[in-house]
């Protein structure tokens, strides 16, 4: 897509952000990047949603599984 630049800047239609209520918008050398800021933090997510295997004590032991 492109789009000119105006005296108030550019202009994204709403379709692509469907579903994103902020964004971080920054440059990056001569690039510009905006980003959806999700409402929760994923790191909070881990663990929401576990798999079920017949390992019992992984989180005990996960370093002598990984190696």
């Amino acid at each position: 897509m492109r789009t000119q630049v105006t005296e108030q800047g550019i202009f994204i239609p709403k379709q692509m952000l469907e579903g994103v209520k902020e964004v971080e918008i920054r440059k990056e050398k001569s690039v510009i990047v905006i980003v959806p800021i999700s409402e929760e933090d994923p790191i909070l997510q881990f663990g929401k949603e576990p798999i079920e295997d017949v390992v019992t004590d992984a989180s005990v032991n996960h370093d002598k599984y990984i190696y």
